[in-house]
């Protein structure tokens, strides 16, 4: 028997076996797919309970457990401007039981503004798609001197470092909206940051703080109420929502815009699979009426995509906001 017979058996042995092993595996990730999910999922969210990305969660967790057939729950893990629970979820089990509500923030912000990340925003997530944009909302304590934009710009300028602004955490899209008025006008604003929204809110509905420039879910039911004076809207055009809420660039800042966008991830190395499952099942619900109502209440417009759309667009902010952190010459350990 020649070496090349007896090669060519090894080598057809090892292929057949390959083989084998190959339908085993793709039978195996087959049936894993089939099977989930079997057990509770978890939404982490990085930010305290009552703010925007808490919301957006919770309504969006609700139809899923009805979709998936499981309980679906938030868990909050707050601090570090998202960075907390983005590590956490960057090192959770990639099998599709833990999920990340992530924001332009955690995404699109902290990687250029943070000197130090504990995760990577591209390589440690698999992103399944938007679910919201939201715009910004400028609101105010009653009890300060203005009502308008131009009104507090001068007043901001005639008592510099006066004027407090409270945000959910340092990177978070409202400390950076801020950061951009700030530069955009000249104005000495001192930032105050906390572990998400609510706390936030909390001490501006009491008067500890000045002004916010929060994510319009968590600040509309208090100006409804009268208990915020709502100042402007940051995106490019006025929200229909508040239609009567004119906005940063009509007044008196042209060129202004800052826009709050979430999304939802899961750990870089779920399977395929579980990947398509997740994101057929959230754009499914993102497009169920009940659901576009309760975010459109909040002052949000629903985005249902594709992964591949929905890495594009991180893509595009991350160099939109890289740009706009340097010219803020903001940054943090």
């Amino acid at each position: 028997m020649t070496r090349f017979t007896i090669s060519r058996r090894v080598a057809l042995s090892a292929a057949a076996c390959a083989a084998v092993a190959g339908a085993g595996l793709l039978g195996s990730t087959a049936a894993w797919a089939q099977a989930y999910p079997s057990k509770p999922i978890t939404i982490i969210v990085p930010f305290a309970a009552g703010g925007t990305t808490d919301i957006l969660a919770r309504i969006l967790g609700q139809a899923l457990t009805t979709e998936l057939g499981q309980s679906v729950v938030v868990d909050n893990r707050a601090g570090a401007g998202g960075n907390i629970g983005g590590a956490a979820a960057a090192k959770a089990a990639p099998d599709g039981y833990t999920l990340f509500m992530g924001t332009v923030g955690t995404h699109a912000i902290n990687a250029s503004l943070y000197k130090k990340m504990p995760f990577d925003p591209v390589k440690d997530f698999a992103p399944l798609s938007r679910v919201a944009t939201v715009p910004n909302l400028l609101v105010a304590h009653p009890s300060q001197p203005f009502k308008t934009v131009k009104e507090m710009i001068a007043y901001a300028k005639a008592n510099p470092g006066k004027l407090t602004f409270g945000s959910p955490g340092s990177g978070a899209s409202p400390h950076v909206s801020g950061e951009l008025f700030r530069s955009m006008t000249g104005t000495d604003l001192l930032h105050v940051p906390y572990k998400g929204s609510a706390p936030a809110m909390t001490d501006l509905l009491g008067g500890q703080i000045s002004i916010m420039f929060d994510n319009m879910p968590s600040a509309i039911q208090h100006v409804r109420s009268g208990k915020l004076r709502p100042i402007a809207v940051t995106t490019a055009k006025r929200s229909s929502e508040l239609p009567d809420v004119p906005t940063i660039a009509e007044s008196g800042v042209p060129g202004y815009e800052a826009t709050s966008w979430f999304g939802m991830f899961a750990p870089a190395a779920t399977p395929a699979p579980v990947l398509a499952q997740l994101n057929k099942a959230i754009v499914k619900v993102l497009n169920q009426p009940d659901v576009k109502k309760k975010i459109a209440e909040q002052g949000g417009d629903v985005v249902a995509e594709t992964p591949e759309q929905f890495a594009a667009f991180i893509k595009a902010e991350s160099a939109k906001w890289s740009k706009v952190v340097k010219e803020s010459g903001a940054s943090l350990d």
